[in-house]
């Protein structure tokens, strides 16, 4: 069963997607079915390997395309933390998109494609070797692509031909880094990484910066960033899972592996590559908050907002230092469950209300008041209120850049702080204290309707703010990441 685990957890959203594509569109209850189930399945298999994994439990499976060339798919604790927010927010997400597209065209083709992305984001997070990350990787671009497009638009077509330009120009950068590394290496295993330091320093400093613009891309560092708040004219059900589940946070997961498990912080910290991507990164933050800032429009601001939020994992991967590592990995999951949040009830005002730029949300605290709550609990989140979530994060990345002796990551969390603060409060203020104009509606009630829409976020936002009251636990994000970094990293 340790063998068959990691193939099942893959099939739970490859067979779903299989499935669905050839379902007629008629077919709703049966294409709801099948996808729900995948993803309960696979939210059922996470959790027996969460306690598996917990007391030292091996997941493997191997597979060799010719000899010397192997497919690995393995579950460690810091695949199982990537897997384990994809599968609970892809449950989620699923039941959001069924609500949000009733009575839509195009959804076998739809659900087909979105349950193939979630399937290429678990392949990358068990990726045990770097072909098999490659190979997930190309697996998320050309399944995330028909998402973005999906509505058939021009403004649709002209983000999906941008999204296209960006990451496939990344994925051949990408595979140039693999193949001139495991040229002279052998093929690469995460587990059990190629001793480096025998290479020519200036070649393993070229590959590094090869590997980071390869897979920046999909993380959104600047100025590979492009793509990503052009893509926000994807339907909201995309754009969260965009932001939160897939391609960004794929993009930040595989900058740790190479870090940590291509060419660990020990050679990284030799080759004084890691200070040079700590500082992109801070730059990224910084520049991703103020162009937020600019934005009237409430998706295109919570996009500039993820190009900053996620080079915070970035950050405390490149501090390289065990707290600052812990809080880089911990914000996979926190900015994961208050970006989703975000994005869903951004998706809920423009739906239910038709509501797209910030002015429109003047006095919709009173009108909508669970997905108010949930936005502004996610937005306090962001800008680091205690005790939710994303405070923790910013605390442990404080502490991680003083024991690293980087003073200067205190700056710029401030800023970051500050920043967060200007782009969101100015929204929770007119969602509770702006008077606005009365809505064209039935009643008020009905704007908050089905209760299959208003869920999710009111779900995810409560689970945001619970990481911060519960991070002491051991099977809290922060306790799991906790987890990794002295197993693993600093033993």
């Amino acid at each position: 069963m340790n063998t068959a685990l990691p193939v099942l957890l893959l099939a739970t959203s490859l067979v779903p997607a299989l499935v669905t594509f050839f379902l007629r569109e008629e077919s709703e209850r049966k294409r709801n079915a099948v996808n729900l189930a995948g993803a309960f399945a696979k939210l059922g298999l996470v959790v027996v390997m969460l306690d598996g994994v917990r007391r030292g439990e091996d997941y493997e499976f191997r597979f060799a395309f010719v000899p010397g060339l192997e497919m690995l798919l393995q579950v460690d604790a810091l695949a199982l933390l990537f897997v384990t927010l994809s599968a609970f927010l892809w449950l989620l997400t699923t039941i959001y998109a069924i609500a949000y597209f009733r009575g839509g065209s195009d959804l076998s083709r739809f659900f087909g494609f979105f349950s193939l992305c979630v399937a290429a984001t678990t392949g990358i997070a068990l990726s045990g070797t770097l072909i098999t990350f490659f190979i997930f990787y190309e697996l998320l671009t050309l399944s995330t692509w028909p998402l973005v497009v999906h509505k058939g638009d021009a403004k649709s077509l002209a983000a999906g031909r941008r999204y296209l330009a960006y990451t496939l120009a990344g994925s051949a950068v990408l595979l140039l880094a693999i193949v001139w590394l495991e040229s002279m290496t052998g093929p690469v295993e995460f587990a059990a990484p190629s001793d480096l330091r025998r290479l020519d320093d200036m070649t393993l400093r070229f590959v590094f910066a090869l590997f980071v613009l390869g897979i920046g891309v999909k993380a959104a560092i600047f100025p590979l960033h492009g793509w990503l708040p052009t893509a926000m004219a994807a339907p909201a059900p995309v754009s969260a899972l965009l932001h939160a589940v897939a391609v960004v946070k794929a993009g930040a997961f595989g900058i740790v592996r190479v870090i940590y498990d291509v060419f660990g912080i020990a050679l990284v910290a030799e080759l004084g590559v890691g200070l040079p991507l700590a500082f992109v990164a801070s730059f990224t933050i910084l520049y991703g908050s103020v162009r937020a800032l600019q934005q009237r429009d409430i998706k295109k601001r919570l996009a500039y907002s993820t190009v900053s939020q996620v080079s915070y994992i970035i950050l405390g991967a490149a501090l390289a230092g065990p707290f600052a590592t812990i809080g880089g990995l911990v914000h996979l999951v926190h900015q994961g469950l208050m970006k989703i949040t975000m994005f869903f009830c951004a998706g809920i005002f423009a739906e239910r209300a038709g509501i797209t730029s910030i002015d429109g949300l003047a006095g919709m605290g009173r009108r909508m008041p669970w997905t108010a709550i949930a936005f502004s609990v996610a937005a306090l989140g962001m800008i680091g209120v205690p005790p939710i979530a994303g405070f923790v994060t910013k605390w442990y990345l404080g502490i991680g850049a003083l024991q690293a002796g980087q003073t200067w990551v205190i700056a710029v969390l401030a800023g970051s702080a500050l920043l967060n603060a200007a782009y969101f409060l100015p929204l929770i203020y007119r969602l509770w204290y702006q008077p606005g104009e009365d809505i064209v509606r039935a009643d008020a009630q009905a704007l908050e309707r089905p209760l299959a829409l208003i869920a999710p976020p009111v779900v995810t936002a409560a689970a945001a703010l619970l990481a911060g009251l519960m991070a002491g636990l051991a099977l809290s994000p922060l306790g799991w990441a906790t987890l990794i970094v002295e197993r693993t990293y600093w033993p």
